[in-house]
């Protein structure tokens, strides 16, 4: 449990896959990993049919990669794996044929904002704010990039990037197309996402399957895209610059 959990449940056709890490839900490999495989494997369960990706706790929704395993990468190819493990996971939603709802309930920083862009419906709290980190730290948001761009275009993608110790608000994701609807409380956004959830779990699977592929269309190369752009951050990670800012992040 100390190195983070992956759970999966079905009820009524509504598949939730559910992550969780004590460190504010933040994602070593083994997490993403799991991830990943369990997104697949709730989209070729015949029992679900919607997929809703969700997290732990009612406070922060992701934190992105885990400081920890960041500090612990001891050359290229280390950095490779660790960040592949973000294109799998982005990967695995792309391709999935289920639509898949994701429930963000706190802030999301750096991968955790790529893990909301690569669903296909998003809902939110009033305190979901965003923030893609990446930059002040010396890597850059290269593998969840291109999710986020398609979620909220270049213009706003940049921004984020760029300015990387700003947050933005739910109000600002919404704004740019990253949440479909935002709520008070995680209560109400529940009430709201086993209402779709619902809806889509008796609707054609088929007719939702041929309008995921329309939604996706243009990301075919991304199998490809994303490992390269793995092996950017995996190269950037190794830098003293990262090294040190990393330490400092930790010691707040």
């Amino acid at each position: 449990m100390d190195n983070g959990w992956v759970r999966f449940s079905c009820e009524s056709g509504i598949g939730n896959v559910e992550f969780g890490h004590p460190q504010s839900n933040s994602l070593p490999s083994s997490v993403l990993s799991a991830l990943a495989q369990q997104i697949t494997e709730a989209d070729k369960n015949p029992e679900v049919k919607v997929i809703v990706l969700v997290s732990s706790g009612s406070k922060t929704f992701c934190a992105g990669a885990s400081f920890d395993e960041l500090c612990s990468i001891r050359n290229a190819d280390e950095g490779l794996t660790f960040f592949s493990g973000f294109a799998k996971v982005i990967n695995a939603c792309r391709k999935a044929e289920k639509l898949i709802i994701g429930r963000i309930q706190g802030k999301a920083v750096g991968g955790g904002v790529g893990l909301a862009s690569a669903t296909d419906y998003c809902f939110a709290t009033t305190k979901a704010d965003v923030k893609l980190s990446e930059l002040a730290v010396g890597i850059g948001p290269f593998v969840v990039g291109p999710a986020v761009e398609r979620k909220i275009g270049l213009s706003a993608m940049s921004e984020l990037a760029i300015n990387a110790t700003e947050w933005r608000s739910a109000q600002w994701a919404k704004e740019k197309g990253l949440y479909t609807d935002i709520y008070e409380s995680i209560e109400e956004m529940d009430e709201a996402i086993h209402q779709l959830s619902k809806r889509l779990a008796s609707s054609n699977l088929e007719a939702m399957k041929e309008l995921k592929v329309i939604f996706w269309q243009g990301t075919e190369h991304w199998d490809q895209l994303l490992i390269e752009r793995a092996k950017i951050s995996g190269r950037l990670v190794l830098s003293d610059f990262t090294r040190e800012a990393i330490a400092q992040f930790k010691s707040t």
